[in-house]
């Protein structure tokens, strides 16, 4: 068999023809930066929308615990299920946990952070005032466990980080505070 004779700058012809041809370029060029645009765009969705569900938390809370304490008879399930329907469309309700704790007038308030270690601790309690109780000032908590999904693309806002090598655990912790005192 014979093999077809090919000059010494042949390569080098067939190589500038290349560079020179501009066919499928904007496909060529639209590959390399397609991933860096669609992480960047799904990181702004996601940051965005952890940033509007927190806000709709805060929101939920400020205005339950206003309710709240203008009534002082309402029971835990009544606040948690005034706060779900406030909350249902972004969140599942079974998983917001709250904390009412109630300070004496004149007491130091001590708010306790519910990460330690990066990992949600869940030990919260219900201590209302009472309903004669006009000096007393109320700190409502809420949480909410987001779940992200960019993570997988380096772009990582979790302040919950599992103990395991699961990047798919992490999950940014919402919170919303509304603290309030007789005037």
């Amino acid at each position: 068999m014979l093999l077809p004779l090919m000059s010494r700058d042949a390569p080098a012809a067939l190589l500038r023809r290349f560079r020179r041809s501009r066919t499928a370029s904007a496909a060529v060029e639209f590959a390399f930066i397609a991933p860096v645009f669609f992480a960047l765009l799904f990181a702004l969705i996601e940051t965005g929308m952890v940033f509007f569900a927190s806000q709709v938390l805060e929101t939920a809370v400020q205005d339950t615990s206003r309710t709240f304490y203008t009534s002082k008879t309402i029971s835990q399930s009544d606040y948690e299920t005034a706060i779900c329907n406030r909350v249902k469309v972004l969140m599942d309700c079974s998983k917001v946990r709250t904390d009412v704790q109630t300070y004496a007038a004149g007491t130091t308030i001590t708010i306790k952070d519910p990460i330690e270690g990066g990992v949600f601790v869940d030990n919260f309690v219900w201590n209302p005032p009472a309903a004669t109780d006009t000096t007393s000032t109320v700190v409502a908590r809420s949480f909410y466990q987001w779940p992200l999904f960019v993570t997988q693309l380096g772009y990582n806002i979790a302040n919950i980080n599992r103990t395991d090598a699961n990047v798919s655990n992490r999950k940014r912790l919402l919170a919303a505070t509304a603290a309030l005192r007789p005037q």
